[in-house]
Parts: C-alpha cells; sequence; structure tokens
C-alpha cells in the first residue's frame, strides 16, 4: 500500500526527516511512536503534501504511484487521508456543507456522480449516529466551539465518509478523556479493512490498548531506528524513549 523510501524533508531549512524508510501492507496498522521533536507530526505533514514541507530526497508510492508532486487534494482523492492532533475551526462554514462539499470533490476526482443530498444525508446521519455525534453538531460551523473530544470524532466522521486507502492519525488520542477515546477507537476500528492501511501516530500506549497495531515504530531524529509486534509499545511504555534519544 504504502512505500516510503529514504525520505528526506525539511521545514525553513531545517531538516527533519532524515533518510525515512517504511513500508505499510494493505490491511495493516501501523503504529509510530517516539519522543517529542522526532518527526512524527512533519511525516504525516510531508505524506499528506501540507505546504510549507520541502522534500529533499527519496520516494513516497501509495500503491505504486509516487505522490509526492500531487497537490494535497490530489492525494486526498487518491485515498491519503489525516486527522489532524489539533483540528481547525472554519468559521463560516456549516459542518454539514463542509462534508457534502469534500465528499462530492473527491467523487468528481474520481469520475464519480454527485451524492444526491437524500443519499448524503443518510449515509452521515449513519455514521455521525454511530459516532455519537447529534445533528446539532452538524449544522454548527466546523469545530467551532466544539470541544476536544467532538473535534476528533469529527475528524474520524469525515474519515468514515470519504473512506480513505491510507488514514494517518497524528496523535488522536491528545486531548480526549476516557469516555471520548473510547468512541474514537471504535469508529477506526469500524473502519479497518484489508484494502484500507493506517498509521496511528501515538506517544502512549492507552490508543493502542483500543487500536490494536499490527505493528509498532520508533522514530527518533527524523529515521526509523526500530520496529517490532504490538509488544514493542507495552516496552516502551514500561522504559520510555531515553534508549532511543540519540539512536538515529
Amino acid at each position: 500500500m504504502l512505500e516510503i523510501r529514504n525520505l528526506h524533508a525539511e521545514v525553513e531549512d531545517r531538516k527533519i526527516l532524515n533518510g525515512l524508510t517504511l513500508s505499510v501492507a494493505p490491511g495493516e496498522v501501523a503504529a509510530i511512536m517516539g519522543p517529542n521533536g522526532s518527526g512524527k507530526s512533519t511525516l504525516s505533514y510531508v505524506l499528506s503534501g501540507k505546504p510549507g514541507y520541502t522534500v529533499t530526497d527519496g520516494e513516497v508510492l501509495l500503491n505504486g504511484q509516487s505522490i509526492l508532486d500531487m497537490p494535497p487534494d490530489e492525494r486526498a482523492a487518491k485515498g491519503v487521508f489525516l486527522a489532524f492532533q489539533y483540528p481547525m475551526e472554519v468559521p463560516g462554514v456549516a459542518t454539514m456543507t463542509f462534508l457534502k462539499t469534500a465528499m462530492n470533490a473527491q467523487r468528481k476526482h474520481r469520475g464519480e456522480p454527485e451524492l444526491t443530498t437524500p443519499d448524503f444525508m443518510k449515509l452521515v446521519k449513519a455514521e455521525a449516529d454511530a459516532l455519537f455525534i447529534k445533528q446539532e453538531m452538524l449544522r454548527r460551523p466546523v469545530n467551532v466551539g466544539f470541544s476536544g473530544g467532538e473535534k476528533k470524532r469529527n475528524e474520524i466522521l469525515q474519515m468514515a465518509l470519504l473512506q480513505p486507502k491510507l488514514a494517518i492519525l497524528d496523535e488522536t488520542d491528545s486531548g480526549l478523556d476516557i469516555d471520548a477515546l473510547r468512541i474514537v477507537s471504535e469508529g477506526v476500528n469500524r473502519l479497518r479493512r484489508a484494502d484500507r492501511s493506517f498509521i496511528v501516530i501515538t506517544h502512549y500506549q492507552r490508543l493502542l490498548n483500543h487500536i490494536v497495531p499490527d505493528t509498532v515504530h520508533v522514530m527518533s531524529k527524523g529515521r526509523i531506528v526500530r520496529s517490532g509486534g504490538k509488544e514493542l509499545a507495552l516496552e516502551l511504555e514500561a522504559n520510555g524513549y531515553r534508549d532511543y534519544q540519540d539512536a538515529a
């Protein structure tokens, strides 16, 4: 599904990624853990095409196709989705309008017919109910006045509607209480499929108790320095990241 080869990237002339190599198979949930400043969020931004991040070497292939020259909307249409650590507020744009516009933009890009309003409403209601999102919330501007948990559930709702091939969750557990963490995790687990991959970026084991990964990768100084199974997350929880601070 995803092949990252010797990826180097910088922002504002500061090198962040230093030869990162990673493979994620179809259906795989890959957790990326590591100390603050190791480049985890930068990796998510580079994969999604956020402006301001410059790739200086390496390649990123999604199902065998290079995506580094694609703008963010084209990557999204190809199936790349990023759930932000700190979702942005979009004043003046109703959440329902945002969701319908995003879905139909992707469908148009893929040459598919736009959803009719009745079909869209039916789909949104089903997915929103599963995430305990009230219809009143969907009429409010995107993320404006939402609690931390509501913002994260709104991210998962977007993911459920857009049905990406590669979903990147950048510290989705940040700012969630126990109940919100469970709801968000269940929403992610409902979307696990044999042809959809996830990259789950987190500092803590607690999220991985709910979203059990197939692989765990330790990132330090812009590189993957160790990979293993789900038990590696337990080892990190017990011992911390001190053994990896200078491992790159």
